[in-house]
């Protein structure tokens, strides 16, 4: 089972912040990341992958993006 990172509702760069403390906590595993905007979708991207961690998957609903980061 995946964490879960809700920063619906931020903008940049509290998302990205919550998902590299989500990562550093964890070390290895599977996180879901949710966003409600381009921005902070690509920008999660851009820091998971600097972190060595990679996006399995990307999936938007409505105004809704869910990531799905592996380790």
């Amino acid at each position: 089972m995946s964490e879960k990172v809700d920063a619906r509702g931020l903008s940049c760069p509290q998302p990205v912040l919550m998902a590299l403390s989500k990562m550093k906590e964890l070390g290895t595993g599977e996180i879901e990341v949710l966003v409600d905007n381009e921005v902070s979708r690509e920008n999660v991207s851009r820091a998971a992958t600097k972190q060595g961690w990679g996006i399995s998957e990307i999936t938007q609903e409505d105004e809704e993006y869910h990531l799905l980061l592996k380790r």
